[in-house]
């Protein structure tokens, strides 16, 4: 055997050595995964395993600030005739008619909301239309509703409902394109419903919610301050606030 054969031998021995070096840490890292898979995700195949917890996470929905047991009682305190379970369902109405709004592109499509709220999904649906694009919901369901928060200022008394929502959400171009989101993968996320009642309209700042308070029935006066039992212009009787003197100022999604 002379030199040159042996040196050829030589190097397909140690081509042979690093190929079977190279496909044992292959096999190890790929046992490595499949263990650690299994061990994660119940199941050997790292990218199924994604999918299934990629899919989870969709279908989970978001916790909320529950703080209905807390806010309630005083809420009750000052408002007497406040219903709760059915202001709850208007604030959940609001916000699908709001969803379904920006889905058709459309003002009107919300059913309940004061000016300030009907300008802000106006400015949005704007600025849709300037950049071209159409924003999808499909297939919305509220999980869950509760009092979040309850304040008192400016003149207003502000309760804000949190909801869980889930849907299918897509961001579109002009031509259909989806630049954001999935028609086939669930989406969940949670949105707070600002419910406000104007308390006494001498320090309101916003003029557009001077209509919201409640008003003299004999005289037509404005009744500031909730409470109030006597017009303090004519001296007539004032039934207790009605829950329709209440209206939707704000519609937020919360991170």
């Amino acid at each position: 055997m002379n030199a040159g054969i042996a040196g050829i031998i030589v190097i397909l021995v140690l081509l042979l050595l690093i190929i079977g070096s190279i496909w044992y840490g292959v096999m190890r890292a790929k046992n490595a995964v499949e263990s650690f898979s299994r061990e994660a995700f119940g199941t050997a195949d790292i990218r199924k395993g994604l999918r299934q917890v990629e899919q989870e996470y969709a279908s989970t929905p978001k916790s909320i600030s529950a703080m209905t047991s807390l806010y309630l009682p005083k809420i009750k305190k000052d408002f007497p005739e406040f219903q709760y379970d059915e202001m709850k369902v208007r604030a959940e109405n609001a916000l699908t008619s709001y969803l379904l709004a920006v889905d058709y592109m459309n003002v009107g499509g919300l059913k309940e909301g004061n000016q300030e709220l009907k300008d802000k999904l106006e400015m949005r649906l704007e600025m849709l239309k300037a950049a071209g694009k159409r924003e999808h919901y499909r297939s919305i369901k509220l999980h869950r509703t509760e009092i979040s928060d309850y304040k008192k200022r400016n003149g207003r008394c502000i309760i804000t409902f949190q909801s869980s929502v889930q849907y299918y959400h897509t961001l579109e171009d002009e031509n259909g394109k989806i630049l954001e989101g999935s028609n086939e993968m669930l989406f969940q996320s949670k949105y707070n419903t600002d419910v406000i009642y104007i308390q006494d309209r001498n320090v309101v700042e916003d003029e557009r919610d001077l209509s919201l308070g409640l008003n003299c029935p004999n005289c037509g006066a404005p009744v500031s301050g909730t409470g109030n039992k006597v017009c303090e212009y004519c001296g007539t009787p004032i039934v207790e606030l009605n829950i329709y003197a209440w209206t939707f100022s704000n519609i937020t999604e919360v991170q």
